[in-house]
């Protein structure tokens, strides 16, 4: 059956090809009578017209199309789903663009692509990079035309909006808690640690804490890798099969804590009793962990929320959001 299009439209409801489009694009320019519009709404539902949105695209120069790009764990690899936090992300993101009329892309790059690849392909109104640490990146970010904000990120680069939350004050705040409760040997369990960034960051409020207690950090307690379950599952194991084993262990994400807490169960470590945990992001995975995690509380959802709204209301004085992080007691401490 043949799909039906703008002049079948217009047929039936007895208007001009013209006519339907201004309704279809709302069109402000354009009076209609509210007989009009009537007619014309009532002849796309009893024809089933469903407007391509690509050629809209080219008569608006405006697509209705937001990108969220996200980092993938390695090259090749499939996107950090398995992480709630970027299910928490994506949803308050989605959920707050699609009340403003706007649909969401989702992509990471493949090897060789550049972000800005990737934006500038799908004719994107405005982009969302999460993680971006990238100078260069963030310098082909600039020349694509559209808002751009940078979730997470710590490039040098600047004119971009950016939201996020102060890492090092949630790495330190983690470490002090459990120095206050006594312990001493703290080890650090984290992704990659590179020279900036969030997981950079964490890691230097960590050494600023266990400086203020006088306590020197050990090589041997920095574990840093995919920030994954299984990652966290294998590294409770390997501090469990340490002969000197920590009293204590901040965990750079919760999916990363809650692995570690299993690794270690399962070499018959109890947590907190053997060794304290604490995490951050403070996910479902927190409320759900055995013990409950005792983890620093970042909103996620706001985030995610407030990146799309920094994009859609075209606010051209830049905007550097930085949500408030708080500790949260549960169990996993003792």
């Amino acid at each position: 059956m043949k799909r039906p299009g703008l002049k079948d439209v217009a047929e039936k409801a007895g208007v001009s090809i013209a006519t339907v489009s201004y309704v279809i694009n709302n069109t402000p320019s354009q009076s209609l009578s509210p007989e009009t519009i009537k007619r014309v709404n009532d002849a796309i539902k009893e024809l089933g017209y469903i407007p391509n949105l690509a050629a809209r695209t080219l008569v608006n120069n405006k697509s209705n199309l937001l990108g969220v790009l996200i980092p993938q764990t390695e090259s090749g690899k499939e996107l950090m789903f398995s992480n709630p936090f970027y299910g928490d992300f994506m949803s308050a993101a989605e959920y707050t663009a699609r009340k403003s009329g706007y649909h969401i892309m989702i992509s990471g790059a493949d090897s060789g692509q550049t972000y800005a690849e990737v934006a500038r392909t799908r004719g994107l109104d405005g982009v969302i990079v999460v993680g971006m640490n990238d100078d260069e990146e963030c310098r082909q970010l600039k020349t694509l035309n559209i808002p751009v904000v940078l979730v997470d990120s710590y490039c040098e680069v600047s004119g971009f909006h950016r939201v996020g939350v102060d890492d090092m004050q949630g790495g330190y705040m983690a470490t002090k808690y459990l120095l206050e409760k006594g312990l001493r040997r703290i080890a650090h369990v984290t992704g990659h640690v590179n020279d900036r960034g969030v997981n950079f960051l964490r890691h230097k409020g960590y050494e600023k804490a266990l400086g203020e207690y006088g306590v020197s950090p050990v090589k041997s307690l920095l574990l840093s890798g995919e920030v994954s379950f299984e990652y966290g599952c294998e590294m409770g194991e390997y501090l469990a099969g340490m002969d000197e084993r920590p009293d204590g262990v901040f965990v750079s994400a919760d999916i990363l804590a809650v692995g570690l807490c299993m690794g270690l169960r399962g070499r018959g470590v109890k947590v907190p009793k053997d060794i304290s945990v604490i995490g951050f992001d403070d996910s479902l995975l927190s409320k759900t962990c055995d013990p409950p995690l005792t983890t620093i509380h970042q909103d996620v959802a706001a985030k995610g929320a407030e990146a799309v709204k920094l994009l859609i209301n075209e606010n051209h004085t830049l905007q550097n959001k930085v949500f408030p992080l708080t500790l949260v007691e549960r169990g996993s401490v003792r």
